[in-house]
């Protein structure tokens, strides 16, 4: 079976391209290296200059098969966001992998719309959270959730006992944070000296406060960091602050649980399906709430804090790309 796992945006398949991947393109990597492994052909393609093959994969430019598409054949499409690649091949099963929300005006300037009419595609959402804010305008032949899946660089069996009292934001977004930082600066420095808050993902920060300040009350600007590095920080942190504004599903909450990390969120969007409270993480109902849950878990002793970090771990384990992957077989056989 030959498939095609389009995904456009800009990177390759080569290691160094692969290093610095994002959330979305990992997911496609990862996908097309399972399902190679299946015996299928898969070609991946994404915006690159040239023709890449690694681990019999074929890492296609976009312009190259979109301007010669009639040199290619694949008995299945897997695209991501993207149902204009559909347009080029119309005998070919397709499949939209949507990951974000799309809005009405935003389909017909992108000219999604469109080729979504033409070609109804199967959907696949990342959460019933998508899938429910997702239009009823919209053809889909059918309409699916198939939630993500761990990435291959965070799944371990590791779940350190020495932690520090380390909190981390990894969000890409700012919405909320100045929020936490008040917060943190009048509840949380103002009873616990100890406690650091770690603010990364974010290469610039818009707020109010001097980044010597933010020092001052353990407030620590880290920003955009690989993943390796990403990881290494989890694995020594208490529990992850994730609000939860807007997330189709929230790879970084599965990311740390996965690294031993209970999740403090507001439950809003996706994350309201991903946390379970009291168990792999906390679902609180606004700031306040949030400062006080923060200083309870501080005060409890290790085997109490271990007893969450082990059930995030074990949750974490359900998204396993081979727990599943039978979906995506199902519906591409």
């Amino acid at each position: 079976m030959k498939i095609l796992i389009n995904c456009p945006s800009n990177f390759n398949i080569s290691h160094e391209s692969i290093k610095k991947k994002g959330g979305i393109e990992t997911l496609n990597y990862d996908l097309a290296m399972f399902l190679s492994k299946q015996k299928m052909k898969i070609s991946i393609s994404s915006i690159c200059k040239k023709n890449i093959k690694k681990n019999n994969i074929l890492n296609l430019p976009i312009k190259l098969i979109k301007k010669n598409s009639q040199k290619y054949k694949f008995d299945a499409i897997i695209s991501s966001n993207d149902s204009c690649i559909f347009n080029y091949f119309p005998n070919s099963k397709k499949f939209l992998w949507m990951h974000n929300k799309l809005q009405i005006e935003k389909s017909i300037r992108k000219k999604q719309l469109f080729s979504i009419f033409r070609n109804k595609p199967i959907v696949i959402f990342v959460s019933k959270y998508l899938k429910d804010a997702t239009s009823k305008i919209y053809p889909f032949k059918k309409r699916y959730v198939i939630p993500n899946f761990l990435p291959s660089d965070f799944i371990s069996n590791a779940n350190s006992y020495k932690r520090n009292p380390i909190f981390v934001w990894s969000v890409q977004r700012e919405k909320g944070l100045n929020d936490t930082i008040d917060m943190w600066i009048n509840n949380i420095y103002t009873k616990s000296k100890r406690a650091k808050f770690y603010i990364l993902g974010i290469n610039k920060l818009k707020q109010k406060y001097t980044i010597k300040f933010l020092k001052s009350k353990n407030i620590f600007f880290i920003g955009r960091v690989s993943k390796k590095k990403l990881k290494k920080i989890y694995e020594k942190s208490t529990a992850m602050i994730c609000l939860g504004y807007d997330e189709t599903f929230c790879l970084n909450a599965l990311e740390a649980n996965s690294c031993g990390l209970p999740v403090l969120t507001f439950g809003k969007s996706a994350l309201n399906e991903l946390i379970l409270n009291n168990y792999n993480g906390f679902i609180v109902n606004n700031f306040k709430d949030l400062s006080i849950k923060i200083l309870s878990f501080l005060k409890l002793n290790a085997l109490e804090q271990q007893k969450f970090r082990d059930n995030a771990l074990i949750f974490s384990k359900k998204y396993h790309l081979s727990n599943v992957i039978y979906k995506w077989l199902k519906l591409l056989k």
